[in-house]
């Protein structure tokens, strides 16, 4: 394969059909995603961005900042857009432009994790966990992540033990001692919490039974370690309302593979009350960023999301938090409510 080949495209769900009833078709990407490697310090956060542009308006946006603000086509997808004094007014203007068109949701990775321990562990798996869909353990998962964020070192062992238990791409490991390991990190954490429910109801032979149908691939069971599932689901029900259905064209990305995508599509539909035929997940074509204007601007959006922090009392920091829903954490330096606006 010669140099510039592109191999095809990987994932997606296309619509069979036409989808019926009203639709609004958004391009979405994200950035901080870095696999299963969720305890790495330097990318703390995943931000996954959306906006409802056409192809014309998202050219017209990246050609008025180019020609405007003196960005190389390189330069605006580049942190020097987020970093260099000059590009604040570039950055105030991009956000405004997308005021009312555009969707930010964020994704602390530890929150996360502590969300899959109560997921997995104290529940039965699902597809609508982690979502607004499944709203009995987010509290829990709060409560363990604050009891556990004060913990220290003991924390991030306990959350190492989970990560390292269901890596499901070694599956010859069963009876590797890894349930055992993460039992251990479990104990010297309820030494700083003792009476957190959760970690008190982590049963070995549960949590054994979980990592046997995980290494046995039992596709009910969401993908542990994979962020972009619950961001992608919460990203649709937020552009849902009103009974629409979503179209959604995304960077391609390999978790989102047409097995994963149905089932998500069918939780979605459980989860509104709505047949699966009516999903607010209308389907989702995969595509290479560079061919899609729209897709390119939804990529520097998230990139702004996740590295700048913003406060409210700052124009930049009102229009960052306009478009921004925090997943179970106060991020960018202000409480945030699940509609996105900073709380008073």
């Amino acid at each position: 394969m010669g140099p510039g080949t592109r191999l095809p495209l990987q994932g997606g769900l296309p619509p069979a059909d036409a989808p019926a009833g009203p639709v609004v078709e958004i391009a979405c990407d994200e950035s901080g995603f870095s696999g299963t490697n969720l305890l790495d310090p330097a990318t703390p956060v995943i931000a996954h961005a959306s906006v409802d542009l056409t192809a014309v308006e998202a050219t017209a946006l990246l050609t008025s900042l180019r020609a405007g603000f003196r960005f190389s086509p390189h330069e605006v997808k580049s942190r020097q857009f987020l970093r260099r004094p000059e590009s604040v007014e570039a950055r105030d203007w991009f956000l405004a432009a997308l005021r009312g068109r555009a969707h930010v949701h964020l994704v602390d990775k530890q929150v996360f994790l502590a969300t899959r321990v109560v997921d997995l562990l104290l529940a039965e798996p699902s597809y609508a966990a982690g979502t607004r869909l499944a709203p009995a353990g987010r509290e829990a998962a709060l409560a363990l992540h604050r009891a556990g964020h004060a913990a220290g070192a003991d924390w991030t062992a306990f959350l190492a033990a989970f990560v390292d238990m269901l890596r499901t791409k070694r599956r010859d490991r069963a009876g590797d001692g890894s349930v055992d390991r993460f039992l251990r990190a479990r104990d010297a954490l309820a030494r700083h919490a003792p009476a957190d429910a959760v970690l008190t109801g982590l049963d070995r032979a549960r949590v054994a039974a979980v990592q046997a149908r995980l290494y046995d691939d039992d596709r009910s069971i969401p993908p542990p370690l994979e962020p972009l599932l619950p961001a992608l689901a919460e990203t649709v029900l937020s552009w849902s309302g009103g009974g629409r259905r979503v179209l959604v064209v995304h960077d391609e990305q390999s978790a989102l593979t047409a097995d994963r995508l149905r089932r998500l599509q069918r939780a979605l539909a459980d989860g509104t009350g709505r047949p699966v035929e009516e999903s607010p997940l209308a389907g989702l074509v995969t595509t290479d960023s560079r061919d899609d204007p729209r897709v390119q601007v939804a990529d520097l959006l998230a990139g702004v999301a996740r590295r700048m922090p913003a406060t409210p009392d700052t124009a930049f920091g009102a229009d960052l938090l306009a478009l921004v829903e925090a997943d179970l954490h106060e991020l960018l330096g202000a409480p945030v409510r699940r509609d996105g606006a900073p709380t008073t």
